[in-house]
């Protein structure tokens, strides 16, 4: 009799789960176990959680969904509140397990966490199987240690020589271990989260497999928003405007394959043209991060960065305080910071707008950032975010907030996040500080490089 653990991590689904399909095969029954670890919401000395409580909300609906799928096949999850280096060698203990099914890692917190739990338990067999991108590691032309600098360097020979693995269809029965009953996630109290915080939290989108796959389902054949995903993905307001996939992504409610398995039968029945292109293309950039990070390792988490670059910040704290809570002065910055505050998310635009002000005109260390970034965002994930501030630090031109305010038209966003501006007209929006505009900060500073912008905003016409 082999009993198999399936260990789930960022991997919170069923379908096109490869771990999951493996134990099921070679296994007569199997345990199923998540564990959250608890250091990843102690306090850093930047003064916030490593985790706030918009993530901490969104991993616990991820979860049970996840108990919801499980128990429906006559399964349980068992869910541990401390580590996984408590959790996993009891259930060894206890049900006589000697295989552990496991997604792939590759970051260097994950990968400690697995020698760990492998030291600790030398007689069990890990098997591990890769799951976090579009095209699998072993099939693309590029060894880890021979990843492209450039995108496009890495992208082009990947989409002539290789192929996105088909997906693993979702069990219909699982051979669960008998009497076997799921346990509880663990309250918000136990992470040091307040009633008053935990109640607020509200996540941009709920998490979970079923509403992933809702959302693909709806961003697709139901909406057909993809059709025109190309030319509104750069907006800010509202959930149509891009695909909301990267949130499911980060812990695996979805697949990358499940997502470009349906672009490409929406490209036959629906609709072949730039947008379709595009969203895979984002599945690849995806893919060049993830590797990328992999190549460099804990570099990407340093101020000089994997080029060893010197860079002579001021890192005042008070405006890296304004800049986190909104309060810049700078309404295109605040609006998309406030969101993320309260939602855990921002448009991909805001993103670079407000990591492009907070390093090229705020002049703060690029990590502290990606820090407050990675404790905030519901679709934090470690390459893309961490590989997205370097850029901004090393390699990207600056981009003007008080332009891209204008150029996307961002008055009813700004209107919507900020309710000091709410009842101002759409020039006074914009540029707040050329009018007495009462309650709103004035900015940290305004600077020579935007006059431009701020005068053709002067030039627009209002609505009376």
């Amino acid at each position: 009799m082999k009993t198999g653990l399936i260990w789930f991590k960022n991997d919170l689904r069923l379908h096109d789960n490869e771990a999951l399909t493996k134990a099921i095969e070679e296994c007569d029954e199997l345990i199923f176990c998540y564990a959250i670890e608890k250091s990843n919401f102690k306090k850093l000395d930047l003064g916030f959680k490593k985790c706030d409580v918009n993530r901490f909300k969104f991993i616990e609906q991820s979860v049970a969904d996840l108990q919801n799928h499980l128990e429906k096949l006559g399964a349980h999850l068992l869910i541990g509140s401390d580590s996984a280096v408590q959790l996993l060698p009891k259930l060894v203990e206890k049900y006589d397990i000697s295989d552990i099914y496991a997604e792939e890692e590759y970051a260097s917190e994950e990968l400690n966490l697995i020698k760990t739990i492998q030291n600790i338990l030398p007689e069990v067999k890990f098997h591990s199987y890769w799951g976090k991108t579009l095209y699998h590691k072993d099939d693309i032309p590029f060894s880890t240690s021979k990843i492209p600098l450039s995108s496009k360097a890495y992208r082009i020979p990947t989409g002539k020589e290789s192929e996105p693995r088909k997906t693993f269809k979702a069990p219909t029965e699982l051979k669960s271990v008998k009497k076997v009953k799921s346990t509880k996630f663990p309250s918000y109290k136990e992470f040091d989260f307040t009633k008053k915080e935990y109640d607020a939290a509200r996540p941009f989108v709920e998490g979970g497999e079923t509403k992933a796959l809702k959302r693909l389902q709806y961003y697709t054949f139901k909406s057909e928003l993809l059709t025109g995903y190309r030319w509104t993905r750069n907006q800010s307001q509202g959930l149509d405007y891009s695909s909301k996939f990267s949130p499911y992504l980060t812990i695996g409610c979805i697949s990358p394959r499940e997502i470009f398995e349906n672009v490409k039968e929406y490209e036959k029945k629906i609709k072949k043209n730039q947008s379709t292109w595009w969203l895979v293309f984002e599945l690849v950039w995806r893919d060049f991060f993830t590797l990328k990070g992999m190549k460099f390792g804990d570099k990407i988490f340093k101020t000089r960065g994997y080029k060893n670059k010197e860079i002579p910040f001021d890192n005042n704290q008070e405006n890296f305080e304004k800049w986190c809570e909104g309060r810049t002065g700078i309404p295109f910055v605040d609006a998309h910071m406030r969101q993320l505050n309260e939602t855990g998310y921002m448009s991909n635009r805001g993103r670079v707008n407000c990591e492009s002000y907070f390093v090229h005109d705020l002049n703060i260390d690029w990590t502290w950032g990606a820090a407050y970034f990675e404790s905030k965002l519901i679709d934090y994930d470690v390459s893309s975010n961490w590989m997205n501030w370097h850029m901004q630090a090393f390699e990207i031109y600056y981009t003007n907030p008080v332009h891209q305010s204008n150029k996307y038209k961002a008055q009813d966003f700004i209107r919507e996040w900020i309710p000091e501006l709410k009842d101002c007209n759409d020039i006074e929006v914009l540029i707040p500080w050329e009018f007495d505009i009462p309650d709103y900060p004035k900015p940290i500073e305004i600077f020579s490089k935007w006059e431009r912008a701020i005068n053709l905003i002067k030039k627009l016409k209002i609505k009376i």
